[in-house]
């Protein structure tokens, strides 16, 4: 069974920083993609950013020149550095993965998700 555990969620003033992080674990052969969504109440879940294995990275418009992700595949795990954040980054924050586990499926896992609101 695949498991992913994030951390490093809370609240930060606007103008503030964070680190997410996501770890998997379990029976894994092989992690493909990795990625964080959000949903904001209200809203529906949207991408925001994504790193293929390689380190290609892909950014949502609303967060590029402030997020970074990153990934230590020794770890089986993700990062994400948020800076300047604002209060329109206040959300649940999803980690994904695609995870070869068993058989010869890919298939995506998600975690619990990590509340990360930022208010003055």
């Amino acid at each position: 069974q695949v498991q992913l555990v994030e951390s490093g969620g809370g609240l930060v003033q606007p103008g503030g920083s964070l680190r997410l992080s996501c770890t998997a674990s379990g029976s894994i052969k092989s992690i493909y993609a990795m990625g964080w969504f959000r949903q904001a109440p209200g809203k529906q879940r949207e991408l925001v950013a994504t790193i293929d294995k390689s380190g290609r990275r892909v950014y949502a418009d609303s967060v590029k020149g402030r997020f970074t992700i990153s990934r230590d595949n020794t770890k089986n795990t993700v990062y994400l550095q948020m800076i300047s954040l604002k209060p329109e980054d206040t959300a649940v924050y999803y980690c994904n993965a695609d995870i070869w586990a068993t058989g010869w499926s890919v298939n995506p896992y998600w975690g619990q998700g990590t509340q990360v609101t930022v208010s003055s």
